[in-house]
């Protein structure tokens, strides 16, 4: 299980904190450690701070956006130190470990940090299917970026050695969707709904960040994705019926599956 799970560093300011984060990991059973766009990486402080945890720096994945950090994943939690104005749901790290837990039985799961001064922004939220919070003390309510992964690779050790009953029963029939089908299902939505004319002058991007809200609170499975994706090839279909073509292109259909 451990190996089906992996913890992300978004847009990480200071090396030393990218070596800490992998000795904290490692510490707990962990190894899969992923940066997006980190500042300075590989550098000194990092290998200084991982005190060891050198097979975790090596195996280190980098890439550009959060989005292509977790394209196989079937469920991402972001770690946030407050509300943003993305409506999550928010988990207590020891929930945010069960479920990350149950998700690795036949899936990927990824806990994702945010940058140390700024945390995620709305738009890697937007990607997140709920919100971790570590409830620290109002008046003092910053944690250091490896502090927090240490809560939460804590968590996910006590789980795994709890080996709760349900988790070992709770792989599915049916594959759960993974980050990048989503994105390729939310983009086809979107142009869905612009074909059919749906928004007659509603806000477009408040009406998607709605319905992302809704189809990650549904864990849509890959079946699902794909029966979706045909109805929405057959509304495009009786738009242009329905008018002139506009010339603009289309994305590839889904197929119902």
């Amino acid at each position: 299980m451990a190996d089906s799970i992996r913890f992300i560093l978004v847009r990480t300011s200071h090396p030393g904190n990218i070596g800490a984060a992998a000795r904290a990991i490692r510490t707990m059973g962990f190894s899969r450690l992923g940066l997006v766009a980190p500042h300075r990486f590989p550098h000194a402080d990092a290998t200084a701070t991982a005190a060891g945890a050198d097979d975790v720096l090596d195996g280190i994945a980098i890439t550009p956006t959060l989005v292509e950090a977790v394209a196989d994943c079937t469920l991402v939690l972001g770690c946030t130190a407050r509300r943003r104005g993305v409506q999550l749901e928010e988990l207590s790290p020891r929930q945010g470990a069960l479920r990350a837990l149950a998700a690795s039985v036949d899936g990927q799961a990824a806990i994702v940090f945010g940058n140390e001064r700024t945390g995620l922004e709305n738009d890697e939220l937007m990607s997140c299917h709920a919100a971790v919070h570590i409830p620290s003390v109002a008046d003092f309510s910053s944690l250091n970026l490896a502090q927090a992964v240490q809560v939460l690779a804590y968590e996910l050790r006590l789980a795994i050695m709890e080996q709760a009953p349900p988790l070992a029963t709770a792989a599915k029939i049916e594959l759960p969707a993974t980050i990048e089908q989503l994105e390729y299902f939310f983009t086809h939505l979107e142009q869905m709904l612009e074909n059919i004319d749906f928004h007659k002058g509603r806000s477009p991007r408040t009406i998607m960040q709605r319905l992302r809200r809704l189809f990650l609170r549904a864990n849509l499975e890959e079946r699902e994705v794909r029966i979706l994706r045909g109805i929405f090839d057959d509304a495009q279909r009786m738009a242009r019926l329905a008018r002139p073509a506009n010339g603009r292109a289309e994305i590839e259909g889904g197929g119902k599956a």
